[in-house]
């Protein structure tokens, strides 16, 4: 309980300063119960054009890149747990020991490929950099999914005569959908919160959220704390409505593909 109230201090901080007027947040000391509430941070926002961009970037380059994850890593998750071909096992090692690497130390190469193809400063860029790195878990996610559903439901759909193709897509793939779901969320709230790719590979055009908002209200000498917490407040609620609609799917998803029944 103590640990959880101390995890949403940051969220309660959030909130007083988005609805405190900017004098009340500077205030010394710092009222943990405001004193006064204004929606004038809010109001800031809709004179703010460029946050409507950053929030078209970051929701183009999120969906494509929960699509792209989902479908990649079902079929190598369909493929590492129904199949049984030379180098599978080393294959599976290989993908997990890939999230080991930090991200930050693949930096510089990614950004130097990029700079070479002319992809610098495009919405390919930051989806291709996104889906490297939610790939390995969902990878294993859908693994451990389709390890739950019996062998012999396939070999019954063979015996009808159907080929792999409709196995996987009319029989696997709907039974897998809160994996495939679960999947999707982790790959989509990946692609909404990165800040480092999206700040280095791409141009203000480009850029998604937390960059921009970074640009937008973090100066040299000054930060709008208000305004940047009304902002990040706004820009959060779509992540938080898609788990909250989601979240059985979710549940269902991460909880089957935990163990192997």
């Amino acid at each position: 309980m103590v640990i959880g109230c101390f995890g949403l201090l940051p969220v309660y901080w959030l909130l007083v300063t988005a609805f405190s007027p900017t004098g009340d947040v500077f205030a010394f000391p710092p009222h943990l119960v405001p004193r006064h509430l204004t929606l004038s941070h809010f109001d800031n926002l809709l004179h703010t054009p460029k946050l409507l961009r950053y929030l078209l970037n970051s929701v183009v380059v999120s969906l494509i890149t929960a699509a792209l994850s989902v479908i990649v890593s079902a079929y190598c998750g369909y493929s590492f747990a129904k199949f049984r071909y030379a180098g599978r096992r080393s294959l599976m090692y290989l993908v997990l020991a890939s999230q080991m690497f930090p991200q930050a130390l693949l930096l510089i190469t990614i950004y130097l490929v990029f700079s070479a193809t002319g992809l610098l400063n495009s919405y390919l860029a930051l989806v291709l950099s996104f889906t490297t790195f939610t790939l390995p878990l969902c990878i294993w996610m859908l693994k451990g999914f389709f390890d739950t559903i019996p062998d012999e439901l396939i070999e019954a759909a063979r015996m009808d005569g159907a080929p792999t193709r409709t196995i996987i897509h009319r029989i696997m793939m709907p039974i897998a959908a809160p994996g495939l779901i679960a999947a999707g969320l982790f790959a989509f709230i990946r692609g909404w919160n990165d800040f480092i790719f999206a700040l280095t590979l791409a141009g203000p055009d480009r850029q998604t959220l937390p960059p921009g908002l970074v640009n937008t209200y973090v100066g040299e000498f000054q930060t709008a704390w208000p305004d940047l917490m009304a902002a990040s407040l706004v820009t959060s609620l779509p992540v938080v409505i898609a788990f909250v609609v989601l979240q059985r799917h979710l549940v269902a998803g991460l909880a089957s593909g935990a163990v192997k029944g």
